[in-house]
């Protein structure tokens, strides 16, 4: 297709995400079902605008999953305003740590028994499904502030956290396919893949966010330098974070997560003699220099500003991995394991793992029930796939894999989507509304 084609498309794409919104809000259905539509339709399946093979395209796609999924931790963690050692972290940490590990062990023996995987497929297929997306539950993102809702706050950590604690298992399954060193007894595995890289990647993303957080800060308020260019700040902290922490062979993806977690905790360093301009900034009565180099203000309206580009930037991150997801359904293949697989994974699997992973939290059984039904899958499993396929994994496997990934992934996009907007009317009315129901 030519240039000029390539950019009406693309413009009238984004053109209709701005103008479908406010109706997509009024009826049952997610933004991500009408993009997984409108990229079938353009891939090979209809109209053949664009072929994302992920087989034999498994690099670029992969680096595009990554951008995506370093901008949506990044973004979740500038929203989650809740203090660090508050225990309603408590929930988060052990759906990402420990209802995780459960959902992966599941999968893994439903591949073995059932699909007739190799254990070390089967392995690999649990961490590529294992993670849940904190971007494409737009109906349950958790809200700014110190207060906020108990499920989309848990839902949130979980979909950020899992992301990298899903990591470890998709190198072990490698591993035990011979295509990732796991060390005798597997020490490399727990000692590097484990350990340093969960602890390593969250202390490396927070203390480097945090340095340059108060180093811009500083300038700012006492120097007047180094203000504008807030979206160079976003990107340049999420770059550094991954990169650093992926040469130090920590997990990037937790040191991103970590550095936006960090730079909204950035506090102000008010100076003598100065006067804060209000409870909270006022962005709307000052212009951005006054309030960028005001010292009891100049942290907060960087976090604002970052997290207004960001939050930009998650949304075209969306609409173009659930492009690729739909243009890339074609490349699936006829499996009639899928029907019993996929409801096992969403009506089974997630459930008795979340369940389990939470028992003795004082959870009530309509969040129990709701946090189970939102295993949401999408950029994390995509991620992971074409990670494995770029890491040697080819033949049949490959194969099976693909179609495994992509299926779940489509079908949880139309489900939960689907579901999403009732359920959350449902679970968000009064208890007494709730009794009669």
């Amino acid at each position: 297709m030519s240039d000029p084609l390539w950019s009406l498309l693309l413009g009238v794409l984004l053109i209709a995400m701005v103008l479908t919104g406010s109706l997509l809000a009024r009826i049952l259905l997610s933004s991500a079902m009408i993009y997984l539509a409108i990229g079938y339709v353009m891939g090979p399946a209809w109209l053949g605008l664009i072929a994302p093979d992920p087989h034999s395209s498994s690099d670029l796609l992969g680096r595009i999953a990554k951008i995506a999924l370093l901008i949506s931790l990044f973004t979740v963690g500038l929203r989650m305003e809740v203090p660090l050692f508050d225990r309603r972290w408590i929930l988060s940490l052990r759906l990402a740590f420990v209802s995780m590990t459960i959902t992966v062990g599941l999968i893994a023996a439903a591949a073995a028994w059932g699909l007739g995987f190799s254990w070390g497929g089967a392995v690999l297929l649990g961490g590529i499904l294992a993670p849940t997306d904190p971007v494409l539950a737009s109906g349950v993102k958790t809200e700014r502030g110190t207060h906020p809702d108990g499920l989309r706050f848990s839902l949130a950590g979980e979909g950020a956290l899992n992301d990298g604690t899903a990591f470890p298992f998709v190198l072990l399954g490698l591993g035990m396919l011979g295509l990732h060193t796991l060390g005798a007894y597997g020490w490399r595995w727990w000692a590097i893949d484990v350990s340093w890289a969960t602890v390593g990647g969250l202390g490396i993303g927070a203390l480097l966010s945090a340095a340059i957080g108060k180093l811009l800060v500083h300038l700012r308020t006492r120097h007047r330098q180094a203000t504008g260019l807030d979206e160079f700040v976003s990107l340049g902290i999420v770059a550094v974070t991954y990169g650093v922490a992926q040469l130090c062979h920590a997990s990037g993806f937790l040191a991103v997560f970590a550095a936006g977690l960090a730079l909204q905790r950035v506090k102000e360093r008010p100076q003598a003699g100065t006067t804060s301009l209000g409870i909270a900034p006022q962005f709307h009565r000052y212009a951005y220099g006054a309030l960028a180099t005001h010292s009891h203000h100049a942290s907060a309206t960087m976090t604002h500003a970052v997290r207004g580009f960001n939050a930009q930037l998650e949304k075209l991150a969306e609409l173009t991995m659930v492009l690729l997801v739909g243009a890339m359904l074609p490349y699936t293949t006829p499996w009639r394991d899928l029907w019993w697989f996929i409801p096992l994974l969403f009506v089974v699997i997630r459930p008795v793992a979340v369940f389990a992973g939470t028992l003795g939290e004082s959870v009530g059984l309509p969040q129990r029930a709701m946090i189970g039904w939102f295993g949401i899958r999408g950029i994390g499993s995509v991620f992971y796939l074409l990670f494995a396929i770029r890491h040697g994994v080819t033949g049949p496997l490959a194969q099976e894999l693909v179609t495994l990934t992509l299926a779940c992934v489509a079908v949880s996009i139309l489900v939960h989507g689907a579901t999403i907007r009732p359920l959350m009317r449902w679970y968000m009315r009064p208890p007494g509304d709730n009794a009669g129901t």
